[in-house]
Order: C-alpha cells, then sequence, then structure tokens
C-alpha cells in the first residue's frame, strides 16, 4: 500500500510523466536523422529511451554513424524541433495537474528530475504552465552522469532537504526507475503508452496505468 504520508517530496520525471513528449521526441529523432541520411525508425528510438539526449546520439554514432553533420549540430537540431513541438502540442498527461494540486495541498515537496535540458524544462513547464508548482528542478545536463545513474535524484532530495528515503519517484521508463531505485528511493511506475511493454518495469515498488489511478490511491489511502 502506498501512503502519501510516508514520504516528504515527491520528484517527478519529466517526459512522459507530466507530458507526453515521448511521441514528439521520436518525431523531432526521426525527421533530424532522416535529414543526414541516417533513417533511423521511432520502434529504434525506444532502445535509448530515458537517456539525455547527447547519449542517444553518441549511441546512435556508435552504432551507425553518418557524415553530414557533427554530433552537437544533430543535438541542436533535435533540441529546437521539440522545442517547436512542445509549444504546438503540449498538453498535460491525465491526471497531472489534480496530483500536483493534491501534493501541494498536503504540504509535500515536490521536485522535477530529468534527463532533459533546462531549454526543454523550461519549454514544458512554461506551456503547462506549472513553472511555479516545483519547489526544485534539475536537468542530468548539469549532471557528469544521466539516468540510470542515481546522481539528479539525489541532487534534488538534497536540494528540498529531504533524505532520499522520505523521497517517491514517479517516473515511465527502466533507465528512470533505476536511477530512483539506487538513489534508495520508493519508485511508482506509469509505464509510457508508446514504448512495448518492458517485463523489466515491474523493478518499481509501484505501478498504475495513469497518474489519475495513482492520484485516486493516495487519496483513498491518505
Amino acid at each position: 500500500m502506498i501512503k502519501i504520508s510516508d514520504f516528504e517530496a515527491v520528484i517527478f520525471d519529466m517526459d512522459g510523466v507530466l507530458i507526453d513528449s515521448e511521441p514528439l521526441w521520436k518525431i523531432a529523432m526521426e525527421e533530424v536523422f532522416l535529414s543526414i541520411g541516417c533513417p533511423l525508425s521511432r520502434e529504434d528510438f525506444q532502445h535509448t529511451v530515458g537517456l539525455r539526449i547527447d547519449e542517444v546520439i553518441a549511441y546512435w554514432y556508435a552504432k551507425v554513424g553518418w557524415k553530414n553533420a557533427s554530433e552537437s549540430e544533430v543535438e541542436q537540431r533535435i533540441v529546437n524541433r521539440m522545442i517547436d513541438l512542445i509549444h504546438q502540442n503540449g498538453s498535460p498527461l491525465i491526471g497531472v495537474l489534480d496530483t500536483i494540486a493534491f501534493l501541494k495541498k498536503n504540504k509535500v515537496k515536490i521536485g522535477l528530475a530529468t534527463s532533459s535540458y533546462t531549454v526543454l524544462i523550461k519549454a514544458v513547464l512554461e506551456t503547462l504552465k506549472i513553472e511555479q508548482e516545483f519547489d526544485f528542478v534539475h536537468s542530468a545536463e548539469d549532471e557528469e552522469f544521466g539516468k540510470p545513474h542515481p546522481s539528479v535524484y539525489l541532487t534534488v532530495a538534497n536540494r528540498l532537504h529531504v533524505s532520499p528515503l522520505k523521497c517517491l519517484v514517479i517516473e515511465d521508463s527502466l533507465n528512470g526507475i533505476i536511477s530512483g531505485k539506487a538513489a534508495r528511493m520508493k519508485v511508482v511506475c506509469i509505464p509510457e503508452k508508446t514504448h512495448t511493454p518492458d517485463p523489466k518495469l515491474c523493478l518499481a515498488d509501484f505501478t498504475f496505468n495513469t497518474m489519475s489511478d495513482f492520484l485516486t490511491t493516495i487519496r483513498s489511502n491518505n
């Protein structure tokens, strides 16, 4: 049973948790990789879900390679396209706004720990109009290692002045779950719906189909 009173902070991942951005990432990457003569499919990108975009590009450069642009140029093109797509299509996933409101009402600290870059965090929070709801927001671009390393979650806990043992993580990907568990936090998994179901997601402490289901449970157990 999950009781929100057992935690002092809830730390959200962003992509696939707050916003349905995974399809947008796949659109942006497919378009940019195609433009440099590297026709990867959206199914291919499931292999790199949860990694920082620089790690994604390094992975594909090592695996398939290309000659028409540097890795940093590809990265910047993808990020710029993502910003456009977020502003054009971004909306909160079901239950997100109500869950944040419930946590605020119950005086639970709220953090954000994401592999996405700061410029993308800004675009998402502005588009969803939730910039003021988080007590601390942090990108793994400011860490030496991205997820599944736990550093991004540990930094957020530290800045919130909360023990990792009193933090609840909300994630959608295997790399994110491993990151939260490695930080010694309890992890809720709300699987991203465009991913092929991964049995390894059972590593999470709790699993819900939607954020609304999570909210219903913590309300009833509060």
